[in-house]
């Protein structure tokens, strides 16, 4: 073992640390939801007693110690300042996540394992938004949130359409010569596999992009790679071999931000849900509503709701405050059967 080894260790090591603090600190902060005060002396005393009583052979209790209050102070300052909560689906440095940082820079962003644990986050109150991927160009729509927005009471205050860009990424100081898996999400894969195939790299699945780095970054296993964004590449210390490798560059992802709450904001943009009798020409009937008054759709999609019932989702420009929209809403809820509005709200489109 060199020296160059053990600092690549320490390295390592030391990215582990930061993450667990960063960890501990979303916990903190999903903790205060729970909590009438900040102060709780009770709890402290207890997470010192458990630091005190864990020192082992280099790690004097003085030490334990100093650093746990350290660690308490500055949670306890994180919870005072009442920061915006964010929950998205994946590890930290997905692509929702990048999407919540377009939307607003200042919101603080925490993972969750499934689509459904963002919904019941924001329906219970834990997160102030949840933001969810509704369609890509590639691969049409993501169908598991589709499926949740039917049944939510929630209600899409914002979204986010932006380009996925892909990365391959590598451990710094790993030879490009050797590597020969690349590990990422199969769409991800999928979308790259034209690269892939000319450089003869093998794709491996992995449940997640930003996961997929995390697990390279921590594990390091010999001869792979990863394919990830720029921010996994940031939040892992990952080397970026090659930029922008997916096969079209026509892929976009278009996100919607969840809330308990309507917009406070006029929106431009509305989403609805319903379904429709089965008879010929039902659906046409509804869409000429919009049509005859003008009002563009940007997105019609089909989703099964129950066995033999389809739920339709649309997407058009207006507001609900345009008397032309209310009179279109109220006739093509006439029409059909839970007629929903899912939100009006404003898109932010992110180009490059």
């Amino acid at each position: 073992m060199k020296l160059d080894d053990i600092r690549q260790n320490i390295d390592l090591i030391d990215s582990k640390i930061l993450k667990l603090i960063n960890d501990r600190m979303e916990q903190g902060l999903l903790a205060k939801k729970f909590k009438e005060k900040i102060e709780d002396p009770q709890r402290e005393e207890k997470v010192m007693e458990t630091v005190r009583n864990n020192a082992n052979t280099l790690i004097e209790s003085k030490f334990s110690e100093e650093l746990y209050k350290t660690i308490l102070k500055f949670s306890k300052e994180l919870q005072a300042r009442d920061l915006v909560i964010t929950g998205f689906q994946g590890e930290h440095g997905a692509y929702s996540e990048e999407a919540v940082r377009c939307y607003n820079k200042d919101y603080v962003t925490i993972p969750c394992t499934t689509f459904n644990e963002v919904f019941e986050g924001v329906n219970s109150g834990i997160y102030d938004y949840g933001i969810v991927p509704v369609e890509n160009t590639l691969g049409g729509m993501v169908g598991p949130v589709n499926e949740l927005l039917i049944n939510t009471e929630l209600n899409i205050v914002g979204a986010i359409d932006m380009p996925i860009h892909h990365c391959l990424l590598m451990v710094p100081g790993t030879d490009h010569r050797d590597i020969r898996e690349v590990y990422s999400h199969s769409q991800a894969l999928a979308q790259c596999r034209r690269f892939l195939s000319r450089n003869k790299l093998t794709p491996v699945p992995y449940f997640d992009t930003a996961g997929a780095a995390n697990m390279l970054a921590e594990k390091q296993p010999r001869g792979a790679a990863c394919i990830a964004g720029k921010l996994s590449a940031e939040l892992y210390n990952l080397e970026i071999l090659k930029e922008n490798i997916e096969d079209l560059n026509s892929n976009r992802t278009r996100f919607l931000l969840l809330s308990r709450h309507e917009p406070k904001e006029e929106g431009s943009k509305c989403t609805i849900t319903f379904s429709t009798e089965h008879k010929a020409g039902t659906l046409f009937s509804v869409l000429e509503l919009f049509a005859s008054n003008g009002i563009n759709l940007t997105r019609i999609e089909s989703i099964p709701n129950e066995p033999g019932d389809y739920s339709f989702f649309l997407d058009f420009d207006g507001s609900v405050k345009d008397t032309t929209v209310v009179e279109t809403l109220e006739k093509a809820e006439q029409q059909t059967s839970g007629f929903k509005v899912l939100g009006c709200y404003n898109e932010k489109i992110i180009e490059g």
